[in-house]
């Protein structure tokens, strides 16, 4: 593969400032993608598993190098982004390489500025006119940056950064999407105009929320932009039935347990991607009895922390018993709030029964050292036993 050496060579020679390398060769290798990102004058190289993610700094020295190393029987894609071009290697099972560079806008590949990384390239663009983020206060009427927004927009962007890189592995070009607790929705409409504007989607869209006042408020504003595809009902997260085939749920910061009955109902109806950030888990804080590890509990803040870690962690893994491949990622700086985790779960309808069995043993002996039996084990684990247990034979 001397192909493959020489292609690097001439994809960092256009002075690449992402590289995403993909398609893994089989189901036994230990990353299901690797990215690269220019920072200053070196590189940072994040290696995602099913759970977890890796990261490594090197020079630009040393890159092609590296990048050989990895992908060398390991993957069989590599795309880089320069300013202007998008850079290609395609390389066959028999270890044959193509390349190809294409001049490009591409949505996912948010390059920053090669001087120093100033500037980062956001999917929500400054200057550009999207009505949510203007009444939201973070861009002014001509679409600039409010200062003091600065954050949340990075926030924002930071949450369809996740939903890109799933939905960059996807080709579909409708969604059907439930925003569980959207409240007043303006994370809700974002989603939507990036889905139909950014992405070219077709989309159908339900917010759904208690209040009906919100609820109302919310249609209202979806005729005013125009947002033919979203509509709000009234309804609890409990017992709520879909309208259509769910292609991905979204729950953020759903209080306590509305969080574990959003998860639940996405496992039942089988949707296909799951974007949750829980809220207020205050549920394992109050059953939690260690046998071994008292020191957990016994101050309020550490027990107040931990619960919400475990109960976040049990999520996952029953998340993972029911088929899907989870990731607990950080959603945004820790600086702004404790409460930074988000559960990113892509259905998996291959995934190993044994890798399923294992993670909702791992439930069980956290369940036993620590005394507390989560909202969601029940759903997930007991009553859908019951229920296979009710099924004739």
């Amino acid at each position: 593969m001397e192909e493959l050496g020489k292609y690097l060579d001439e994809m960092i020679g256009a002075g690449i400032s992402k590289i995403v390398i993909s398609n893994p060769a089989g189901r036994q290798e230990t990353y299901r993608k690797i990215q690269i990102d220019r920072k200053n004058k070196s590189y940072q190289i994040s290696k995602f598993t099913d759970t977890q993610v890796f990261h490594e700094n090197l020079t630009e020295e040393y890159l092609g190098e590296r990048c050989q190393e990895l992908i060398r029987g390991h993957f069989r894609q590599v795309n880089g982004w320069s300013q202007n071009q998008e850079h290609i290697i395609l390389i066959s099972k028999k270890g044959a390489c193509s390349y190809r560079v294409k001049r490009k806008d591409h949505p996912s590949a948010r390059i920053s500025s090669p001087e120093h990384n100033r500037k980062k390239n956001y999917i929500l663009q400054e200057g550009t006119e999207i009505k949510p983020l203007v009444d939201m206060g973070i861009f002014t009427k001509e679409g600039r940056i409010v200062h003091s927004m600065y954050d949340k927009y990075k926030q924002i962007n930071r949450f369809l950064e996740i939903l890109e890189d799933e939905l960059s592995h996807r080709r579909q070009d409708q969604i059907n999407v439930i925003d569980f607790g959207c409240g007043k929705s303006y994370l809700t409409f974002v989603v939507y105009y990036y889905l139909s504007q950014v992405r070219q989607m077709q989309v159908n869209m339900v917010g759904l929320d208690l209040k009906r006042a919100v609820i109302e408020k919310c249609n209202e504003t979806a005729e005013k932009y125009r947002y033919t595809g979203l509509r709000f009902e009234q309804g609890d997260i409990n017992g709520y039935k879909a309208p259509f085939p769910v292609d991905m749920v979204i729950t953020l910061h759903a209080c306590d347990t509305a969080t574990d009955y959003a998860l639940y109902n996405a496992v039942r109806w089988n949707a296909g991607m799951i974007f949750s950030v829980p809220c207020c888990q205050h549920e394992l804080n109050r059953q939690m009895k260690p046998q071994n590890l008292s020191i957990l509990s016994r101050y309020g803040i550490i027990k107040e922390r931990f619960s919400a870690l475990a109960t976040d962690a049990a999520r996952a893994n029953l998340l993972e018993y029911r088929g899907y491949k989870t990731q607990l990622l950080e959603f945004i700086d820790f600086e702004h709030t404790p409460k930074n985790i988000l559960i990113r779960a892509v259905r998996s309808p291959m995934l190993p029964g044994s890798v399923r069995e294992r993670a909702l043993g791992e439930v069980h002996e956290l369940m036993k050292e620590f005394g507390f039996m989560p909202t969601l084990y029940k759903l997930l684990v007991m009553e859908h036993r019951d229920e296979e247990d009710g099924m004739p034979q």
